[in-house]
């Protein structure tokens, strides 16, 4: 065995020991690995400060760390900020907790779904794939090259921009807009 190959077998398993999924991207200046949940990683994740608030008001915690599959739109703090002046701070009071379970269980499909098997769905349905949600919203999914989109009930374009985030019960794609329900 030579030194090289010595060195990369030692980094593999450095690797394979710490959880890191080889492919796993990094978000919000954190490693994710993959064989962690998905609560577990978005706490590491400087970009996803609100969205972790917002599950702990929420009381969804439990339900994200359990076994799933899941797949979850985590929306960056700058999606947050595109919201209405005193939104998130609203969202956040205990008496708005049914409001903001909504909006949040709006961006987790009960399923494991990497960006491939969404482009596939999409293909299959002519270019377009409706994508129902655990909070009872239809997503309109399609993709431009390696981009997928999302269309929620507003008519709102979300952007997946850091796509297959592999968790131990799930996926994360990261977003760039806060999804909502249609208005009531």
């Amino acid at each position: 065995m030579t030194f090289k190959t010595m060195l990369a077998s030692a980094a593999t398993a450095a690797i394979l020991a710490t959880g890191a999924h080889a492919d796993n991207p990094m978000v919000g200046g954190a490693e994710m690995y993959a064989d962690k949940n998905i609560i577990e990683n978005a706490v590491n994740s400087a970009d996803h400060t609100t969205l972790v608030a917002a599950v702990k008001a929420a009381g969804l915690v439990e339900t994200l760390s359990g076994e799933g599959p899941f797949t979850v739109f985590a929306p960056t703090n700058a999606a947050f900020d595109k919201l209405a002046d005193g939104t998130v701070e609203t969202l956040l009071k205990p008496e708005n907790k049914d409001q903001l379970t909504q909006i949040l269980t709006c961006h987790v499909v009960g399923a494991d779904a990497m960006a491939g098997a969404i482009k596939g769905m999409i293909d299959d349905d002519g270019g377009a794939h409706i994508v129902p949600t655990l909070g009872g919203c239809k997503l309109n999914a399609t993709y431009d090259g390696d981009m997928i989109m999302l269309e929620d009930e507003q008519g709102q374009t979300i952007n997946v921009t850091i796509a297959d985030v592999d968790q131990s019960n799930g996926v994360i794609h990261v977003v760039d807009t806060v999804i909502l329900p249609a208005a009531k």
